[in-house]
C-alpha cells in the first residue's frame, strides 16, 4: 500500500496529459452528449413560445426529459448486449453510434415537420431525441470511467467531458437563437442534426475500453436471457452499490437528487422569461455565446482546481451555494427590464456556477461506481440527480402563472426564480452531513476506487 499519498502532478504533467488522444475523443463525445439536451427541452421551449404556446404547455412538455431520469431501466441492456448493426465495433462504441444516429433522426424530424403537426407530434419527436440522448449518455459515461487509467485521468476526462458538454450548450442555447432569428427554427434544427456527426466521428476513433475486472469477467458474459445473467445485469449493480456504501447509500442518492434541483426547476422558464422581457434572440444568443462561454470555461477550471485542492465535498458545497444564489439572482431582470448589461452579468454568474458545480458532482459520482457495473451504476446516479428535477419542472409554467395572479407576469417570474434558488437548501444540508460522516473520495492522482 502506498503510504506516502498520491503524487502531485506538475503543470507540465497536466499539459502533457492534455495531448492524449483519449482527451480529444472525450471532448468530442462530451459535445455530442450535450448537443441534444436543450434541443428537446429549453431551446424547444423558446421555439414554442415564439409560436404563442402557453407557459403551462411548455412546462408540461418538458416532461419528455424524464427519459434522462429513467435511463437506469435500460442501462443493464447497454451493459450486457451488443448494439444492433454496429456491435462489431465493440459494446461501448457500437451503442454510441446507434444512439447518435437516432438523435440525428429525431432532430431531422423536428426540423422537417416543425410545429405545424401539433404539440402531440412535437412531443413524440422530442421523446425520440431525449430517449436516444439519454442512451448516449449511458454509454459515454461508461466509456469515460472505463477508459481512465487512474484517478488523475478520470478527473481529466471528466473535465474534458464537461468542457465539450458546455461547448454544446453554448451552441444549442445561444448560437441557435442567432441562427433561428435569421434563418428560422427548422433550418437551425437541421444544422444541429448535422452536428451529431462530431460524436459519430469520435465514436469511430475511440478505442474500446478493456474489461479487466476478474469478478466482472466471471459474471458479465452470462447470457442476459438466463436467470443468472438477468439477475447479475439488473439486480447486481444495485446490490453492489448498496453493499459498498451501506446505510449511507440512500443519503448519497438523496443528496445527488437534490443537487441540481434549482437548475432543473428554473430551466423551462428561462427562455420564455427572456422572450417576455423583450430581449431579442440575437441579444440572448450573443451574450450566451460570448460571456456565457467565457464564464463556463472559468467555472469548469475553478471547479476542477477546487476539487483537486480542497476535495469534492467542499467543492460541491461551494457549488451549491453559488448555484442557488445565481439562480435567485435571475429575479433582478424582472425589475431592470431588458438591460443588456444586467443580463450579461446574470449570465456570467449563472454559467460560472453551473460549470463549477458540475465538475465536482460528475467526478464524485464517478468515484462511486464499481468496475463491471459502470454503465448501470452511473446511470442510476445520474438518473437520481435528474429525477426529482425533471418531474418538478413540469409544473414550472403553472407556478409562474399562479405567482403572477394579482401581480405582473414579470413579478411572477421573479418570485419563481427566488423560490428555485431556495430549493438548493436541502442538498446543502445533506452534502454537509455526508462530508462529515463519510470518507472523502480519493483525490485525483490516486486510483479511482469505490469507497
Amino acid at each position: 500500500m502506498n503510504t506516502t499519498g498520491p503524487r502531485k502532478r506538475s503543470f507540465g504533467d497536466v499539459i502533457a496529459s492534455l495531448r492524449q488522444p483519449k482527451v480529444a475523443v472525450m471532448l468530442a463525445l462530451g459535445f455530442s452528449s450535450g448537443l441534444p439536451f436543450f434541443l428537446s427541452g429549453n431551446t424547444l421551449g423558446y421555439w414554442l413560445r415564439d409560436e404563442g404556446t402557453t407557459l403551462a404547455a411548455i412546462g408540461f412538455l418538458s416532461w419528455v426529459g424524464l427519459a434522462y431520469s429513467l435511463k437506469f431501466l435500460w442501462a443493464p441492456v447497454i451493459d450486457r448486449v451488443d448494439a444492433p448493426l454496429f456491435g462489431w465495433l465493440g459494446r461501448r462504441r457500437g451503442w454510441m453510434i446507434v444512439s447518435q444516429l437516432m438523435v440525428a433522426a429525431g432532430l431531422t424530424g423536428l426540423s422537417m415537420i416543425g410545429l405545424n403537426a401539433g404539440l402531440a407530434t412535437v412531443g413524440i419527436l422530442a421523446i425520440v431525441v431525449a430517449f436516444s440522448s439519454s442512451t448516449q449518455d449511458i454509454v459515454v459515461d461508461a466509456w469515460r470511467i472505463e477508459a481512465a487509467a487512474d484517478g488523475d485521468e478520470l478527473g481529466l476526462l471528466s473535465a474534458a467531458y464537461q468542457l465539450g458538454y458546455r461547448f454544446a450548450i453554448i451552441v444549442t442555447d445561444a448560437l441557435i437563437l442567432i441562427a433561428a432569428s435569421h434563418f428560422g427554427w427548422p433550418i437551425s434544427y437541421a444544422a444541429m442534426a448535422a452536428l451529431m456527426t462530431v460524436g459519430v466521428g469520435a465514436s469511430f476513433v475511440a478505442l474500446e475500453p478493456l474489461r479487466t475486472n476478474p469478478l466482472a469477467a466471471a459474471t458479465v458474459e452470462a447470457p442476459l436471457w438466463t436467470p443468472r445473467g438477468f439477475f447479475d445485469a439488473v439486480i447486481g449493480p444495485f446490490r453492489e452499490f448498496f453493499r459498498v456504501h451501506g446505510a449511507l447509500a440512500l443519503l448519497m442518492l438523496a443528496m445527488i437528487s437534490f443537487y441540481r434541483l434549482p437548475e432543473y426547476m428554473m430551466g423551462p422558464m428561462a427562455n420564455p422569461y427572456y422572450h417576455d422581457l423583450g430581449l431579442s434572440k440575437d441579444a440572448v444568443g450573443t451574450v450566451r455565446a460570448s460571456i456565457g462561454l467565457v464564464s463556463s470555461l472559468l467555472g469548469i477550471a475553478a471547479g476542477g482546481f477546487s476539487a483537486l485542492r480542497f476535495g469534492y465535498f467542499k467543492t460541491m458545497i461551494a457549488g451549491l451555494i453559488i448555484q442557488s444564489v445565481t439562480i435567485a439572482n435571475f429575479a433582478t431582470l424582472a425589475y431592470t427590464g431588458p438591460d443588456i448589461r444586467v443580463f450579461g452579468a446574470v449570465m456570467f454568474a449563472d454559467n460560472f456556477g453551473i460549470g463549477f458545480a458540475g465538475v465536482a458532482l460528475v467526478t464524485y459520482m464517478s468515484t462511486l461506481t464499481s468496475v463491471g457495473y459502470t454503465a448501470t451504476q452511473y446511470a442510476l446516479l445520474s438518473s437520481t440527480y435528474a429525477y426529482i428535477g425533471k418531474f418538478a419542472k413540469g409544473f414550472s409554467g403553472v407556478m409562474v402563472e399562479q405567482l403572477a395572479v394579482g401581480r405582473t407576469l414579470l413579478e411572477g417570474y421573479a418570485l419563481f426564480f427566488i423560490f428555485c434558488g431556495l430549493l438548493g437548501v436541502p442538498a446543502l444540508i445533506l452534502c454537509i452531513f455526508l462530508a462529515r460522516t463519510t470518507r472523502q473520495p480519493e483525490p485525483a492522482g490516486a486510483p479511482a476506487t469505490a469507497h
